[in-house]
């Protein structure tokens, strides 16, 4: 498979000193995205209460090929440490969007954290698309599982 290539556009009033996406090791499957925001938060950066949830800027948009897409998801480290989730896990960004690239963030932590211009905040998984017919049936066919839903297939 060929290695696709995301053309990346800057927002005008981003930052071009915060780093483009990029994947911190040779094994890595996501590239970091980092905070990119505004002029007037960058001294402080943007605190995001518990439970709250807050679209931080990346200062980025991209063009991602037909046949992909990009999913955004958290950083593991940020979850551990600081209780720093996505709530829409993994959000999804479609090839045919051209918009602001931001990441909604939220915090199911017990304390406040505040997001800092330039840090990494989640990262970013491009991953090939498979679009299905869906088809109307009168029957499906039977399976070992059946119906068995939820927690159906025990614990451990």
């Amino acid at each position: 498979m060929t290695q696709p290539v995301l053309r990346v556009l800057r927002e005008e009033w981003a930052d071009p000193s915060v780093p483009l996406p990029s994947y911190e090791t040779a094994g890595a499957a996501g590239a970091d995205l980092r905070a990119n925001l505004l002029a007037e938060d960058r001294e402080e950066g943007i605190e995001i209460q518990p439970l709250h949830r807050v679209i931080v800027p990346t200062g980025l948009r991209v063009e991602i090929p037909e046949g992909f897409e990009m999913q955004i998801r958290p950083r593991s480290g940020l979850a551990l440490k600081h209780g720093l989730s996505l709530p829409n896990t993994p959000g999804t960004i479609d090839s045919d969007y051209r918009g602001p690239l931001g990441v909604l963030l939220t915090v199911i932590g017990t304390d406040p954290v505040t997001i800092r211009h330039g840090e990494r905040i989640a990262q970013a998984i491009v991953a090939p698309v498979v679009q299905a017919r869906f088809q109307q049936a009168a029957t499906l066919s039977d399976t070992v599982r059946g119906t068995g839903g939820f927690g159906s297939t025990g614990r451990g």
